[in-house]
């Protein structure tokens, strides 16, 4: 039987390069060699197309090569000497997070070229990209969420408008990148400042009193499957592992129990809750769920991640791999979806 030929996207424009290539390189040393023909394509951080053996530290030097939006030339076209090589690709899968990784931008390029890809569609990366209109869908389902404010980057903002405390964040980022927990009015003009850096678009939240957890969901609708919840235990401030100097070796100030350290009504309700999300906003083949739980059992939306980290110390793959699917099946599954549209 052909291997399938898959090309792996990774790197990217966005401030969540650098886990995006430990996201490769993490599926590099669990992709089945003898079911996968993979194709590495590597994009700088200014944004050039690299075809590479791999996302070794040398990746940059490789050949140029870019995707075709044309479906009568389907596949990569390598560039080389004024001429171009085609190869047929049967499936992509974008390893990217973050801006023109899981925005849509991406998601749209791989509409035009007609080739099968992993993951969420143009819609709901979009949706799910911007937390403010995440909320207002979500929301509108019925799913509870903070209480929130939308601001522009210049705009005149009255900090007395607000009970603190609230988290200042991007309203289109990741990786907790630009993000503030804002305990006094004093500090809210620094903070809508950082997170400004990151996106025009600010997003002021309401602080939850709760749990912080999430839920791995895998599949399309109506056939989906829930990976254990975990909890972020925290000692302080906000989960960020991914700006952390060595995230491999934990995290200064946070640590994730799999599985969550809750009763067993509640990991039903977080599950069901996150199946509930995840459909509420269209998404397809995976995204990891991050919610909170308050006391009363409520469970209150934080952020959806529609190409959630893959590394060693990643979220994604430990609440799955605790649900018994390590990380090889899960490649198989993503894959499997993406080529018929059911999980097997």
């Amino acid at each position: 039987m052909p291997r399938i030929k898959i090309g792996i996207v990774f790197g990217g424009c966005s401030e969540e390069h650098p886990v995006s290539v430990k996201s490769a390189r993490e599926i590099e040393n669990h992709l089945d060699a003898g079911k996968y023909e993979p194709y590495w394509v590597g994009i700088t951080r200014s944004g050039a197309w690299k075809l590479c053996d791999g996302p070794d530290g040398n990746w940059e030097t490789g050949r140029p090569v870019v995707l075709s939006p044309d479906r009568g030339i389907p596949g990569l076209l390598v560039l080389e000497d004024g001429k171009y090589e085609t190869i047929a690709l049967d499936l992509v899968l974008p390893v990217l997070h973050g801006k023109l990784g899981e925005d849509g931008a991406m998601q749209g390029l791989l509409e035009l070229s007609g080739i099968p890809y992993a993951g969420c569609d143009v819609q709901s990366s979009a949706l799910c990209m911007d937390k403010s209109l995440a909320y207002v869908v979500a929301g509108s389902a019925g799913i509870a969420t903070p209480e929130f404010w939308t601001v522009r980057a210049n705009e005149d903002v009255d900090p007395d408008r607000f009970s603190y405390p609230v988290f200042v964040k991007p309203a289109r980022s990741g990786s907790s990148f630009g993000v503030s927990k804002v305990s006094r009015r004093e500090e809210l003009p620094a903070a809508i400042e950082t997170a400004a850096q990151y996106d025009s678009k600010v997003l002021i939240e309401q602080a939850v009193a709760g749990s912080e957890v999430g839920c791995a969901v895998l599949g399309n609708d109506p056939e989906l499957f829930a990976g254990e919840v975990d909890r972020i235990a925290l000692s302080h401030g906000f989960f960020r592992i991914h700006q952390e100097d060595e995230p491999e070796s934990g995290s200064e100030n946070s640590t994730p129990i799999v599985p969550a350290d809750i009763s067993a009504d509640s990991r039903g309700r977080v599950q069901e809750t996150a199946k509930a999300i995840y459909r509420a906003l269209g998404c397809r083949g995976l995204a990891r769920v991050d919610m909170f739980l308050k006391e009363d059992g409520t469970v209150v939306l934080n952020e959806v991640n529609t190409l959630p980290g893959l590394t060693s110390y990643s979220r994604y793959p430990r609440m799955m791999a605790a649900a018994g699917v390590p990380l090889g099946e899960l490649i198989d599954r993503i894959v499997s979806l993406a080529l018929t549209g059911n999980a097997r």
